[in-house]
């Protein structure tokens, strides 16, 4: 059975302004999945200029991007693709002012659908990519739905993946954690967190500073806590009393009264840097990290070979005794290519040919993400990140990032009351409190 991405045709019941945008182009259709013909990208009036952000601003994933720009500029003379690699906290600070401005947005760059993306649709700035794409859209149609507003789909999902704990074999060996469950109960994951205490070893890193990290632990108390249609019920009310939710916060709870982060985690930052959760995580001073799909590829970047660790496991968020969701059920989300609707018609091209065969494949010998093209899914080169595959695919729902899911204004205001929990200045019930008064005064 196929697990379901879902959370995008009924995204636009809980969502205001975008934080990470999305975006589509002109008018025109694009070329065929595995090639580009050399003259479809070029203009009518002549020379085309696309601006890509993204968000591989390291290592070999770095330079692979700088080369697929390079290979499309090759098979389509007259295109130039004029390259942004961020750092994902600032391309992600750019997007959002470039959405509320109306203004420079660039042409083809990184969606995560949900609230984020209805609010794009509804402002005019993405173009309906269902005709011009289809079939690359047929190609990937299984994880669709997150970019999908009313049968329309308005962004290419290139990457589709899950939430889990990365952690370093060699670091759980020493501290005597020799079966590691790929599902654990709390009670297993507490014991994980006590031996490594024992052993002198940080257990976790957290990059609170930037909040959405500390955020995914209350999304997964939510998805182990509720049931899925009790959280999309929720989402289109605004009424979050059900008593899962505030679970969801005293399991949160329980894992900050263990103390099992690192020095210092409420200032630490995501991925950048040394210092970073990633970082620490690289440079194997930490036990794990709770962290998508993309860890590999960021721990590798981080580290002075530039090469994904062999050390590196990983295994799904605990389950609760009681829990009312589905122990099949996961976190996660992923990363698509939008088109602003002012691009050129060489974008829509150029995002369909970041989805062919051979860009995919690529990008999954190089433990990127996960690959949405099936021709690409037999390429991970890491071992362990191959394994999240069956787990993405294999049954049950996945729960969208609920700050993506819930759009800016409620999801940020989520976010701050977690950041809260976790510096012990707020409550389980406070983060309830705070999501229902934001969706409360959005209307």
């Amino acid at each position: 059975m196929t697990r379901k991405m879902r959370g995008a045709t009924a995204v636009a019941l809980g969502a205001t302004v975008a934080l990470l945008a999305s975006a589509c182009a002109g008018q025109g259709s694009g070329s065929t999945d595995d090639e580009t013909d050399g003259g479809t990208a070029t203009e009518a009036g002549g020379d085309v200029t696309i601006e890509w952000w993204h968000n591989s601003n390291t290592g070999e994933g770095k330079t692979y991007y700088d080369q697929v720009a390079a290979d499309f500029e090759e098979a389509n003379p007259g295109v130039t693709v004029q390259v942004e690699a961020m750092q994902h906290e600032d391309m992600v600070t750019k997007l959002q002012a470039a959405m509320q401005a109306g203004t420079d947005v660039p042409d083809v760059f990184m969606s995560r659908g949900g609230g984020e993306l209805q609010n794009d649709v509804d402002a005019g700035l993405l173009r309906d990519l269902t005709d011009d794409a289809s079939d690359t859209i047929d190609t990937i149609s299984a994880f669709a739905g997150q970019y999908t507003i009313e049968d329309r789909v308005y962004a290419l999902p290139f990457s589709m993946g899950i939430v889990g704990f990365w952690y370093n074999k060699d670091l759980f060996a020493e501290a005597g954690i020799d079966d590691v469950s790929p599902d654990p109960t709390f009670e297993e994951f507490s014991g994980y967190v006590d031996q490594l205490q024992d052993a002198g070893i940080d257990p976790i890193s957290v990059g609170a500073g930037d909040k959405w990290p500390a955020a995914h632990y209350w999304y997964y108390g939510v998805v182990r806590e509720c049931e899925f249609d009790t959280v999309e019920a929720a989402i289109e009310s605004g009424d979050y009393s059900d008593e899962c939710f505030l679970k969801a916060g005293e399991d949160v709870q329980a894992i900050l009264d263990k103390e099992p982060f690192n020095p210092g985690f409420l200032a630490t930052a995501a991925q950048s840097g040394p210092t970073s959760a990633s970082g620490l995580l690289a440079s194997e001073k930490v036990g794990m990290e709770l962290a998508g799909h993309w860890e590999p590829g960021v721990v590798g970047g981080l580290r002075e070979d530039e090469q994904v660790p062999d050390w590196m496991g990983w295994f799904a968020f605990p389950t609760f005794d009681g829990q009312a969701g589905d122990p099949a059920d996961q976190m996660g989300g992923g990363d698509a290519w939008a088109v602003s609707q002012d691009a050129p018609d060489a974008a829509v091209d150029f995002a369909q040919y970041l989805l062919s065969d051979e860009v995919q494949q690529g990008f999954a010998e190089l433990d990127m993400g996960l690959p949405t093209n099936p021709a690409a899914t037999d390429s991970l080169s890491n071992e362990t990140l191959a394994q999240l595959i069956p787990v993405r695919d294999g049954g049950g729902e996945t729960q969208l990032y609920l700050d993506t899911r819930l759009g800016q204004s409620v999801g940020g205001a989520m976010n701050d009351e977690i950041a809260l929990l976790f510096a012990g200045e707020s409550g389980p019930q406070d983060v309830v409190d705070a999501i229902e008064e934001a969706a409360a005064s959005q209307g």
